[in-house]
């Protein structure tokens, strides 16, 4: 493989990081490339020992999302990192498919459930005092009140749980990669000895 296809393949797989952080990771690998020249090496022989720029791609562009949820830690950023992370290892979606998606969907559940709840005690609370219930308004109030207090509960706790599976999950994936490196790297040539 040549020099500008390696490149180009890299560069297409860093699609949608930020310019700056893309463009940093494409000098650094024309970088490798100037320095095989420098000693020698062929465009082939840089670019067999760099490996498939597709999946450097993926390994970078997952450490990108993951390192971003790190530091912002927003809904854009979660989202980002746990697809990022996802498509670092493809195959691992078909064994964590099943586990996540009933996993997720039910701390969604709670999450959205808690807003019903909240704005369900927030219709008790402004409704019930004209019902003439048992207790006077006072009790209506009151019930009013501890169900949008219940509702803010099992919404905080799904955030909170939704934040805690994001973190596992670039935990995980992290631990994967780490663990995959060193046998991926067995597989690809180094350079050889001049």
């Amino acid at each position: 493989m040549t020099r500008d296809e390696f490149m180009g393949r890299l560069r297409r797989g860093l699609v949608g990081l930020p310019t700056a952080a893309a463009a940093d990771i494409a000098s650094d690998y024309e970088a490798h490339f100037e320095d095989g020249a420098a000693a020698g090496r062929s465009e082939a022989e840089v670019a067999a020992a760099l490996g498939d720029p597709d999946r450097l791609a993926r390994e970078l562009r997952a450490e990108s999302t993951a390192r971003r949820w790190t530091q912002e830690q927003n809904p854009s950023a979660a989202v980002g990192a746990v697809f990022g992370l996802l498509g670092l290892g493809a195959l691992d979606i078909f064994i964590l498919l099943p586990i996540v998606v009933p996993v997720f969907g039910t701390v969604l559940t709670v999450l959205f459930m808690g807003v019903l709840v909240f704005f369900a005690g927030a219709v008790a609370l402004v409704v019930g005092p004209f019902m003439g219930g048992p207790g006077g308004i006072l009790a209506a109030a009151l019930i009013g009140v501890g169900i949008m207090g219940v509702g803010m509960f099992m919404t905080g706790l799904g955030a909170l749980i939704t934040k805690w599976l994001i973190d596992a999950t670039v935990w995980y994936a992290r631990l994967h990669y780490r663990v995959l490196k060193p046998a991926l790297d067995a597989h690809q040539p180094a350079y050889p000895q001049a």
